[in-house]
């Protein structure tokens, strides 16, 4: 799928600049796994699932830094025409809106415009991403107690990402060929979150009809 992806939706027009992973880390291995796994055809219930011996943990952050990769390269295709005019408040149609709130900046849950509310979701992910406190890269440093709390809060606004373009720019996303790749990136996503139980499953309620038709 990575490979579709890639032919589908402009590099260039990534959101933010691609997360890498250390070349002769344990996480980098285990992401070419993950990689080969989703080239190979295997269904994708069964790619998500822990690899024998490996440590949930590392396969949680693997996973949650290649979806930011990938959300941001759909979301980037799209955010051109996703303006403060087209999309003044950050929603997936009219009943649910989301509201941005760090603890800093924005204090109390804020209206913002999708675009607006965009950037500061990714800076905010990027920013745990490069956290060594938070997702250590040092061989022998464990993670934090906190590490899936962090990471359920990173993959449940991950999804509302999904959302905004599923139901404001699905028919950019047709226009370009491209549906069956975004469903494929969900998919995935989807199955991962199921599979550890990151997301309460009633956050998922504006897709839920999607969800059906393509996950079950």
């Amino acid at each position: 799928m990575a490979l579709c992806l890639g032919q589908v939706f402009s590099k260039d027009k990534t959101f933010r600049p691609r997360k890498r992973f250390e070349p002769g880390t344990q996480r980098f291995e285990l992401y070419k796994r993950a990689q080969a796994s989703l080239k190979s055809g295997l269904d994708l219930r069964k790619v998500v699932q822990l690899p024998d011996g490996e440590n949930i943990n590392d396969w949680i952050a693997v996973h949650v830094v290649d979806f930011f990769n990938r959300i941001n390269l759909i979301y980037g295709t799209v955010s051109e025409f996703c303006t403060e005019k087209s999309c003044p408040i950050m929603s997936g149609g009219p009943r649910y809106e989301y509201r941005w709130q760090d603890g800093d900046q924005y204090k109390r849950p804020t209206k913002l415009p999708a675009l607006i509310y965009m950037n500061l979701l990714m800076n905010w992910i990027e920013s745990l991403i490069n956290n060594e406190d938070i997702f250590p890269t040092r061989v022998g440093v464990p993670f934090p107690k906190n590490f899936q709390q962090v990471c359920k809060k990173i993959l449940s606004r991950l999804f509302r990402v999904f959302v905004h373009v599923y139901i404001h720019h699905f028919d950019m996303i047709c226009s370009i060929g491209a549906e069956a790749h975004i469903n494929t990136c969900y998919k995935h996503y989807y199955y991962f979150i199921s599979e550890f139980s990151l997301i309460d499953h009633s956050e998922l309620e504006p897709l839920k009809e999607m969800t059906e038709r393509i996950c079950h």
